[in-house]
């Protein structure tokens, strides 16, 4: 049942359901027999007077301070209904005497009163909610926008970092002479044909953003000499899984940026295992160079943002340094 159905749903349980029960404990046999004008025109006036109240929204005028239509409309609704109450009164026999007839006279006109206020109050109730659900919908359509925006934002601040410290890497293969340059272009290229493809989508396969965070890893890999050693292990049951790209890379940059010696043996740990749609993402590292408070920290609080954004609460993130080795672990319940 969508938002725009709902008071069409209410109207018809109104008008179909609710206005003839209670029309049916009223005299309705003794009117159709010697009153059926009256009948007919309280029935018109039921209706009417709930189409105008739906009509002109009487929270949403209050809202637009629009006092001087709100004053009018009541007191020509009113006035009808006090014209109403003076509807002609058939005289039924010569037997009905003053007193019987102003009883009558009395228990109509306050039938009238009493269903002018059913459905007066009926229609504000109705219009209120309407409205609280229309203020909830906009705030919600407004926090959206937001959040696509910052994700937007968070987004565009990873790929320039990501850019940057690749083509550091690629600055100094080439002040190096190292005969790996080639091939670390090729591969740098690849990844900046993925970053403005893939990465511009919401989402994408799992097995395409591994397929980048190899490549990735193969590019560093160039650069790097015998010291150090990479173990990066997949296990994934569904490589469609829909997943947001780029989320781990930054874990992965981090990793090499800090877990990296040109003449020490070290080793990065990375894995990635996807079951049951339930992401498991670790990356471990020997501290190699001191942390500092400078854009990698920038990178993992935008992640971390990003997360906060995308699954909230349905993640877990945490960044351990246990002696010389630091750990990162991700799970994200993605659905």
């Amino acid at each position: 049942m969508t938002y725009t159905r709902i008071p069409i749903y209410i109207d018809f349980l109104f008008c179909a359901i609710i206005i003839p029960l209670v029309i049916t404990l009223l005299p309705v046999d003794k009117w159709i027999v010697n009153n059926m004008a009256f009948l007919i025109t309280l029935i018109v006036y039921i209706y009417g007077l709930y189409t105008v109240y739906r009509i002109a929204n009487i929270p949403q005028l209050f809202m637009q301070k629009k006092y001087l239509t709100i004053t009018i409309l009541l007191s020509v609704l009113i006035a009808v209904t006090v014209l109403f109450t003076y509807f002609p009164m058939p005289n039924t026999g010569a037997q009905t005497d003053a007193r019987q007839m102003a009883i009558r006279i009395d228990i109509r006109t306050q039938t009238i009163w009493v269903f002018f206020l059913m459905i007066t109050g009926f229609s504000l109730a109705i219009e209120l909610l309407f409205e609280l659900f229309r203020q909830i919908l906009s705030k919600q359509e407004i926090e959206a926008e937001k959040n696509k925006a910052e994700l937007a934002l968070y987004k565009a601040q990873i790929n320039p970092h990501f850019l940057f410290n690749t083509l550091n890497t690629l600055y100094a293969m080439v002040v190096s002479g190292s005969d790996k340059t080639e091939s670390a272009f090729v591969k740098f290229s690849d990844i900046l044909r993925y970053m403005y493809t893939q990465a511009a989508s919401d989402t994408i396969p799992i097995g395409s953003e591994i397929a980048y965070i190899r490549q990735y890893v193969d590019l560093q890999m160039l650069r790097l000499n015998r010291h150090t050693h990479v173990d990066f292990t997949v296990d994934v049951d569904n490589e469609q899984t829909l997943v947001p790209p780029m989320i781990l890379i930054t874990f992965v940059e981090n990793a090499f940026k800090y877990g990296t010696s040109p003449d020490t043996d070290c080793t990065i740990y990375i894995s990635i295992s996807l079951h049951d749609n339930l992401l498991r993402f670790e990356t471990e590292n020997s501290i190699m160079q001191p942390r500092t408070n400078d854009s990698s920290a920038i990178g993992m609080d935008n992640c971390r943002k990003r997360l906060g954004l995308l699954y909230p609460g349905r993640f877990e993130l945490e960044s351990t340094t246990v002696g010389n080795i630091f750990r990162t672990r991700l799970n994200i319940r993605l659905k």
